[in-house]
């Protein structure tokens, strides 16, 4: 996401140069067991109604787990513990800020309401007080100012039948956040540092810390995630690095594009991205397909998989380059301030033939998706998606509805011979320049 002084928070990744020995890989899981362990208690205490007036900004949670006494018993060293607990806090945050939108999408779509009782309802989704008041039936503290806004919208509406709603969305769609996962924690920099060409990390025994050596010389300053894998024998350190989002005055153009399956991207003037995405795709949904059906004959045999997750983990490294490569090229040489895609609907079968499934499966949708709208962030560059139903075959002239005519697509009312990615590309662009208007398509 973006970050204040237009930057951009990336995610750098280091890796071990040799394997972890196993007492030591014992020493990193444990305090993994015990970061998710404090993780679960915090979702605990603090995770339903009773503990929104905690959440912010944090402390009093962080003085209440302190006289808790569960660091002591746990042995767990205090850089850890404490970032267990903020970790815990933010995901219940995220989880409410969740529940919070759920709860206005169902607000919003209730026809049985009036405009004055959503407006209403609103205001108590907003304003983190009156949300809390509500939930908990206590008194409402607000500022001067936000209590008379409250006091005019409450004698407009029912105010007690509707915080009954809000109450009772709330208890259906709510739910307090759980960690099952221990092969991870946060690490803060007093807990690591770097030097001989690795990585020095506490562990539970004072003044001592464990060498893992590792395959680059990077050092970092700031906060760090290390994830375990003891089947490996290794850790990925995970760094965010922030960097500067580039500004290109020549990136002056509206373009639209469609993505396709076999085809990436194709832009409104015809000119083609990823054209070879196909046959990278079925190189992997081909050797998937023949792995898959070796793989169920031989179930009793209990055949390893540490190959055929290596072969795939190439495979899909090709493929993902490739993506990579093209999506740099399409936006250097088209230079775009503004692009418009259609909105792909939801994956699904594609079909009775199971070679074309596994193709589908194996389609690379939402992280060429992922990674577009990445690069466009990096560049300055604005990506909007467009609603995209029938945008393919409906003429990019007159609007009319297209027609098959051997495998070939015309429009029904100007005979306009339709090339369906491109057409697509050009009525995204179309649609998205009248709906930016204020002009409904």
């Amino acid at each position: 996401m973006a970050m204040p002084g237009n930057t951009l928070c990336k995610i750098v990744r280091q890796y071990n140069k040799i394997p972890i020995p196993p007492e030591q890989m014992q020493k990193l899981q444990e305090i993994a067991v015990d970061y998710s362990y404090v993780k679960n208690q915090v979702y605990q205490r603090y995770g339903g109604v009773g503990g929104l007036s905690k959440l912010y900004p944090g402390y009093t949670v962080q003085n209440e787990m302190t006289q808790s006494g569960l660091r002591e018993r746990l042995g767990l060293p205090a850089v850890y513990f404490y970032l267990a607990v903020f970790d815990g806090l933010r995901d219940i945050k995220i989880q409410w800020s969740r529940t919070k939108t759920l709860v206005l999408k169902r607000v919003n779509g209730n026809s049985g309401f009036l405009e004055e009782e959503k407006h209403f309802l609103r205001f108590l989704l907003r304003v983190n007080n009156a949300f809390e008041a509500v939930l908990n039936s206590t008194d409402l503290k607000l500022p001067t100012d936000i209590r008379r806004q409250y006091d005019s919208l409450a004698t407009r509406v029912q105010a007690g039948r509707l915080e009954n709603y809000l109450r009772r969305q709330v208890r259906n769609l709510h739910g307090k956040p759980e960690s099952h996962r221990e092969d991870g924690f946060s690490i803060g920099e007093r807990a690591y540092r770097y030097g001989d060409h690795g990585i020095y990390i506490s562990v539970r025994e004072k003044r001592k810390r464990i060498y893992i050596p590792l395959t680059d010389g990077n050092q970092y300053d700031r906060q760090l995630f290390i994830r375990l894998f003891p089947d490996k024998s290794s850790v990925e350190i995970q760094v965010p690095v922030y960097v500067a989002i580039k500004k290109h005055e020549n990136y002056t153009r509206h373009l639209g594009v469609s993505m396709g399956m076999c085809t990436m991207l194709v832009t409104e003037e015809g000119h083609i991205y990823g054209e070879e995405l196909g046959s990278y795709q079925a190189r992997l949904s081909d050797w998937l397909r023949e792995q898959s059906s070796m793989y169920n004959q031989n179930r009793m045999a209990n055949p390893g998989r540490k190959k055929y997750n290596t072969k795939k983990q190439r495979l899909e490294e090709q493929l993902r380059s490739y993506i990579n490569q093209e999506l740099n090229r399409f936006l250097r040489e088209e230079q775009p301030e503004l692009i418009y895609i259609p909105k792909l609907p939801g994956p699904g079968v594609c079909g009775p033939v199971k070679r074309i499934n596994h193709l589908a499966s194996t389609w690379q949708r939402g992280y060429i998706l992922g990674r577009l709208k990445q690069k466009c962030t990096e560049q300055s560059v604005e990506l909007v998606e467009i609603f995209g139903k029938g945008i393919s075959v409906q003429c990019s002239r007159c609007g009319a509805q297209g027609v098959s005519r051997r495998e070939e697509f015309f429009c029904s009312w100007c005979g306009l011979e339709i090339n369906k990615k491109q057409n697509a590309a050009l009525n995204a662009r179309r649609r998205g320049e009248e709906n930016r208007s204020g002009f409904d398509f």
